[in-house]
């Protein structure tokens, strides 16, 4: 009896290696899990660059807050579709009108579109996309003002937002000492002064005082055109100096919009009349700008 146990024993002692042999072999033959994951389907292309946009949004019907408080107007719609058409996302970051300029020279932004003019002494500092809107400053005041001209404004009280082409132009009619200037920091609140009756008239943009005037009946301004004294301004996208690639991409998508009939699109979107060309280059202003 003792000698049958034992060799039951090792019988059944076998029988059980063998399957643990079995077992092992079989786990031995499950494929890595590096080898899984190399088999995957390569991941999809990475998504386009979000660059960070500076705009002063206090500049109707251009760039403004709406209701909501999102950043709306021309140069946003614009800037979305330049952005589609270059191949790149963008992110609107409202930045006050006196510091947008340090913002894009320090890294804070990556680009600007703020009704800025393009000039010979900003292109010192900064690097600007093709054109996309023609302007040119605008004067306006109370409907029974006798002004008639720029020249007029001489010895008045005149309004204008601070660093912009009206700003500039003012102060050379006026002096640099004249305290016939005042300045505030959106040609808004410049034109809310006129209303008031704090200055006599406001020297900005055309689009901008157009704007104003025709949703704010109840001011009884007027406007008044000097194209002898006033010279044409054409506003860019500013990206910092240097930046080709980024500016490559803007022009790119400026000039894609204006060839498929994008830009007229937009522009009869904000203003309700087709643009009268497309903006093309120019000999940019002297002048400072909005």
């Amino acid at each position: 009896m003792a000698h049958q146990d034992t060799r039951r024993f090792l019988k059944t002692a076998g029988m059980l290696l063998a399957g643990l042999v079995l077992v092992a072999c079989g786990k031995q033959e499950a494929p890595p899990a590096a080898a899984a994951s190399a088999a995957a389907p390569a991941s999809a292309a990475a998504p386009a660059k979000v660059y960070v946009v500076g705009t002063d949004a206090a500049y109707a019907p251009f760039e403004f807050q709406n209701e909501k408080g999102e950043i709306v107007g021309f140069s946003v719609d614009l800037l979305n579709a330049v952005a589609e058409k270059g191949g790149f996302q963008v992110k609107f970051v409202n930045t006050p009108w006196e510091g947008i300029f340090n913002s894009l020279g320090q890294g804070d932004r990556d680009l600007l579109i703020s009704s800025i003019t393009i000039t010979d002494e900003r292109k010192q500092t900064m690097d600007f996309s093709n054109p996309y809107f023609d302007a040119i400053q605008l004067i306006a005041v109370k409907a029974n003002s006798k002004v008639a001209k720029f020249d007029d404004l001489k010895k008045l009280k005149v309004g204008v937002q601070t660093g912009t082409t009206g700003d500039e132009v003012v102060t050379k009619l006026q002096g640099k000492t004249s305290t016939n200037i005042k300045r505030f920091e959106s040609t808004p609140l410049a034109l809310k002064e006129l209303e008031a009756g704090g200055v006599d008239a406001v020297v900005a943009d055309n689009g901008v005082v157009i704007h104003y005037v025709a949703n704010n009946p109840d001011a009884k301004f007027k406007t008044v055109a000097d194209t002898k004294s006033f010279a044409p301004e054409q506003y860019g996208i500013a990206v910092k100096k240097g930046n080709a690639e980024l500016l490559a991409m803007i022009n790119k998508g400026v000039d894609a919009i204006k060839a498929d009939g994008s830009y007229s699109a937009i522009f009869k979107k904000t203003f309700g009349t087709e643009p009268t060309a497309p903006a093309a280059a120019a000999p940019a202003a002297s002048a400072a700008s909005s």
